[in-house]
């Protein structure tokens, strides 16, 4: 890959999902039960460049990027954990997917929670973390823009306001996924995204009492040294998954890149076969 392009991830191609165009990759092997990842933000599915080769060997993959985030476009009524929850069984069933594994860090793990709350038979297992869990735990600046008033960043160009979180992550993440970054956060999309996050106040404190009830193997994973979402993020989910493990890596926020050789060989073991040791029996 030269400097100037973007690596191959698969079949990468938009669809039309609930009236807004979804942005997706598809890579891997045929057969087998599928992986499903959604795209960290500010990132996109280029985030998991490094990771997707790791784990297509045995699993058919579908990368997205969920609504306002990446390259895919945005609804209000979507940007919320609990409806993006919702809107994940809309974009499965469109892809006629009947079960899965999902790899969901940040913002889709708290969407996934719900949806496999609310839909456990769509879900074979999850690895999931670096999502704050409760308002009270995110770290700045994360929390600055969950207590945000809604339309405060409206006028804010996002690739600029997130200049140094792009100009930290180039210092391993090739230019040309960078500049992808960069226009799934250009413009508004800054403000429609941070949405999502203001929806926190009210949809965690929902999700809280229904983790004890999800039944699905989690495997939790995230860098023990995140400023933005600490451990004590994660602990929440361990303490009240009934079926999951927590597993920290050596690194901070970004632990799919910044630990890559480990979280994809953690994330693969976990997808094939051993996350069957954390099932109900």
């Amino acid at each position: 890959m030269n400097s100037g392009s973007t690596p191959d991830i698969g079949t990468v191609a938009t669809i039309d999902i609930a009236g807004l165009s979804v942005r997706y990759a598809r890579s891997g092997a045929s057969g087998d039960v599928p992986i499903l990842l959604t795209a960290p933000w500010p990132e996109s599915i280029y985030a998991f460049h490094r990771v997707l080769p790791r784990l297509g060997s045995q699993h058919p993959l579908l990368a997205v990027d969920l609504p306002g985030y990446g390259l895919s476009q945005s609804r209000p009524e979507v940007m919320a954990p609990e409806a993006m929850g919702s809107f994940l069984v809309t974009l499965l069933r469109r892809f006629g997917i009947s079960r899965t594994h999902v790899l969901a860090p940040d913002v889709g793990a708290l969407a996934v929670l719900f949806a496999a709350a609310k839909q456990p038979d769509l879900f074979e297992s999850l690895a999931l973390g670096s999502a704050a869990t409760r308002a009270d735990l995110a770290g700045s600046p994360l929390k600055d823009l969950i207590q945000s008033p809604p339309g405060a960043l409206a006028g804010i160009d996002g690739a600029e306001a997130l200049k140094d979180y792009f100009a930290a992550a180039a210092q391993i993440t090739p230019p040309a996924i960078i500049d992808d970054f960069r226009r799934g956060s250009a413009g508004r999309r800054f403000e429609d995204a941070v949405q999502y996050v203001r929806g926190y106040i009210t949809d965690l404190p929902k999700l809280e009492p229904l983790l004890s009830t999800i039944k699905t193997p989690v495997l939790i994973i995230a860098g023990k040294n995140d400023p933005n979402v600490p451990p004590s993020n994660g602990q929440v989910l361990a303490d009240r998954l009934p079926h999951n493990r927590y597993v920290l890596l050596d690194a901070a926020h970004r632990v799919w890149e910044e630990a890559t050789e480990e979280y994809a060989a953690a994330v693969r073991s976990w997808f094939d076969g051993e996350y069957r040791t954390y099932a109900m029996p």
